[in-house]
């Protein structure tokens, strides 16, 4: 009754007074679930630091913060894709440190917590401490108010496996009763090849009366210095009632005298509340870059922490100064990021999960959004390229993960250049994805194949039109799953044939237009759906399309049918045109409504197994795309409805039980939300010789996309829709800057130029909007 309450008071207030975009993000949405490195509090953007409290250390899944855990066991720093370090925790009484995190760790209360952008707050109720949390973007910074002890600590912990990686050792020497200094390098994951070392200092605003250490569980005599495996370290002092005690770790993947001049860049002071606004202030300029009107308070505050979550995962690991570390070859290197014309590191260096599955995502969102950020990200990417020999898929810890399948990342580059976002060395760009389409580059390799370019099938792919499945007896990487690899490299050829003709390589434009219809090799004409084939070109048998894997990439037949983003038009013919193709996924949509459009969760192998027998899944990537699929096989209105389904039943409320099936994936599933919300979305990822925008069904009232001027003409473009409401979805009439519109898509160089688009909507369907063939967002097929 209070959340109605506070929804209608806040539809009838809001235009009065703007609430701050960082009040309406509520961090612990999902919190109950998903990754080590997903949950964030006390983060700028992109933060090297993401200082978070941590109720479960040991493990890539289920852990990190966890809603329904009871226990807080450190304050961590790093959350990041496979990289991880420097927890810490205070405590008072008895010093329990060397006996471990599940000692140690502290009960705590929701009821006495806060989490937002840039600030967490907690009370550790076994020690009667309030901890508060805020950051910079490569330091830390604790506040601490304690009660009246004799022996007060603080505590950090260098024998835990933090995340997915071990803490292999460490090194830390007290400078001073304020400071000490320190490295700790991360053991080597499964993923990461090799270790990272994670450079640091600490510095207290008040003296510490004691320095001590420990080491395989024991309390070791120190002075000044402690290093090897298995040790920690803590600070111990007395305090009085209330006594406030505060503490900065700057970090750097490259050396102390890094991390101290991020400290001095950064945070050469002590004012606690002045850097809390100020990352207060980043953020909301940040999330300020889309104002959305109408709907209920709940919708905007989800809205908000989707666009707030994908603003972040992906994180800088390079320095104030331009300097990182690179670990592309036999041993770590440092690196240093051009300046620009200002003296400054020209762009920042990024650790990154793979962009599998970006293509509809922050491709679409960032891009027209945030471009300059892309092109970072992009530069990121090329440099390296310049030092490893292939733009990678997924970085982390200057190593290449070789995460996933595919090229994944040229979607990504072609589709900012085809965007007039060129701030990058655009023949470098094309060489680095022209050799990932070949042997030797990253279509060579499965995922996590390190040592071998075995487990892609490029070869194959390009003498045999597809991916054999099984490709080889020997498994040399995941995800061998020759199906999914074959519809990726077409679409992937695709785009890079985009770019070759834009840039007048005829010859290599001829090559992957051709290799771009390889998706039709894969489609298994009586079955009536993709399926898997045999190095002798047999359909493997029998046919089972709902069944997970087995040639298909974390999904299946029913699932990876869809996946033709570049060639719709010609999907739907080999189906058996517009009718058949619709009936047959609009059934798909009626099927996994029933599951509410994702696989379902166990623990048990076998349960898992048939809980992926769905034939949508927004729990993870691979049919992202497909309700936007009806506009293509005129008939719009599908795609509104299922587009709204979708947003009710998988992305919406603000629990934390609930919110993005478990794995936001950083920042793909955050950006996809966004899109569906303000009713966008790009099927090919922009990769058409003119990238364009679909048209689905906003559930907002008033939607406006601030245009940066350093890449686009207009200053802004505003949606508008009229009479819409939590059953008015479907489109009835449309008017684009004043003129009647009569398609489901648009240009982006027409969006970009600013200016309004004006949704009629209406509780029952119009299908003479936008409908039929000729009205269809175009596909590789149409513009022959």
């Amino acid at each position: 009754m209070l959340l109605l309450n506070a929804a209608c008071l806040f539809s009838q207030t809001a235009a009065a007074k703007k609430i701050a975009r960082t009040d309406l993000v509520e961090p612990m949405v999902d919190a109950a679930n998903s990754r080590f490195f997903y949950f964030s509090s006390a983060s700028r953007p992109f933060g090297m630091v993401n200082l978070s409290p941590d109720m479960v250390v040991n493990g890539t899944w289920n852990s990190g913060y966890r809603y329904n855990t009871d226990t807080i066991r450190c304050f961590s720093h790093i959350h990041c894709w496979e990289l991880s370090g420097i927890p810490v925790l205070p405590t008072t009484g008895v010093f329990k440190g060397q006996l471990g995190p599940d000692k140690y760790g502290s009960s705590y209360s929701h009821q006495q917590e806060i989490a937002k952008p840039g600030y967490h707050k907690v009370v550790l109720k076994d020690y009667g401490i309030t901890a508060e949390l805020t950051s910079t973007t490569r330091v830390g910074f604790h506040k601490y108010t304690f009660p009246k002890s004799a022996e007060s600590h603080i505590l950090f912990d260098f024998t835990t496996f933090l995340g997915s990686s071990a803490t292999q050792s460490a090194r830390v020497h007290k400078i001073n009763n304020h400071a000490f200094e320190g490295q700790v390098t991360m053991a080597a994951t499964t993923r990461r090849p090799k270790p990272i070392t994670i450079y640091f200092i600490t510095e207290f605003d008040k003296p510490f009366d004691s320095f001590g250490g420990w080491q395989d569980g024991k309390i070791i005599p120190v002075q000044d210095l402690v290093e090897g495996e298995h040790t920690g370290v803590y600070t111990s002092f007395t305090t009085t009632a209330g006594e406030i005690r505060q503490m900065k770790v700057a970090i750097s993947y490259v050396s102390i005298d890094e991390a101290k001049n991020n400290m001095r860049a950064e945070l050469p002071h002590w004012d606690f509340v002045r850097v809390v606004k100020e990352s207060a202030k980043e953020w909301n300029q940040w999330l300020g870059r889309i104002d959305v009107e109408g709907g209920t308070l709940t919708e905007q505050r989800r809205f908000y922490t989707d666009l707030w979550h994908a603003l972040q995962g992906r994180r800088i690991v390079s320095d104030v100064s331009g300097t990182y570390i690179d670990n592309t070859g036999v041993k770590p290197r440092t690196g240093h990021i051009p300046a620009d014309a200002k003296g400054k590191p020209a762009f920042n260096e990024y650790n990154s999960d793979s962009f599998w599955g970006a293509q509809w995502s922050i491709n679409t969102l960032w891009q027209l959004v945030y471009p300059e950020l892309v092109e970072s990200f992009v530069n990121s990417l090329l440099l390296m390229y310049s030092d490893g020999g292939l733009i990678p898929r997924g970085p982390s810890g200057g190593n290449y993960t070789y995460v996933m399948t595919g090229a994944a990342t040229t979607p990504f580059i072609v589709s900012a250049y085809l965007k007039g976002i060129r701030g990058f060395d655009i023949a470098k760009a094309y060489e680095g994805m022209r050799k990932d389409h070949f042997p030797g580059g990253m279509m060579g390799k499965a995922g996590y194949e390190h040592t071998t370019f075995k487990g892609g099938g490029i070869e194959e792919y390009m003498e045999l039109g597809y991916v054999p499945y099984p490709l080889s007896k020997t498994r040399y990487g995941l995800h061998m799953d020759g199906t999914a690899q074959t519809l990726e490299y077409a679409y992937q050829d695709y785009a890079l044939a985009q770019m070759a003709k834009a840039l007048g390589k005829t010859a290599d434009y001829l090559l992957f237009s051709k290799r771009a219809g390889n998706y039709k090799n894969v489609f298994d004409k009586e079955a009536g759906w993709m399926w898997t084939k045999t190095r002798e070109g047999k359909w493997n048998q029998p046919v089972d399309i709902l069944q997970y894997e087995h040639g298909f990439v974390e999904g299946n037949a029913a699932q990876y049918t869809w996946f033709v983003p570049h060639d719709v038009k010609g999907l739907i013919e080999l189906i058996g045109g517009p009718d058949s193709f619709t009936t047959r996924l609009n059934k798909s949509f009626t099927n996994a409504r029933s599951h509410g459009f994702v696989s379902g969760k166990s623990e048990n192998p076998t349960d898992q197994e048939l809980l992926r027998r769905v034939y949508i899944n927004y729990g993870n990537q691979p049919c992202m795309e497909t309700p936007f699929l009806f506009n293509y096989a005129g008939k719009p209105w599908l795609t509104q409805y299922w587009t709204r389904q979708i947003i009710d039943s998988v992305y919406s409320g603000i629990s934390p039980q609930t919110g993005y099936s478990g794995d936001e994936d950083q920042g793909l599933m955050g950006s996809l939300a966004v899109l569906l919300k303000t009713g966008l979305f790009s099927t090919n990822g922009g990769t058409s010789e003119k990238p364009f925008y679909e048209i689905s069904s906003p559930i907002f009232n008033r939607i406006t996309i601030h245009l940066n001027a350093k890449y686009y003409p207009g200053k802004q473009f505003v949606i508008e829709t009229k009479n819409n409401g939590p059953k008015n979805y479907y489109i009835q009439s449309a008017k684009l800057n004043g003129a009647a519109w009569n398609q489901p898509w648009m240009f982006h160089e027409t969006l970009v130029k600013g200016g309004q688009l004006v949704l009629q909507m209406g509780a029952e369907p119009n299908e003479s909007w936008g409908s039929g063939m000729k009205n269809a967002p175009p596909s590789m097929s149409s513009a022959k």
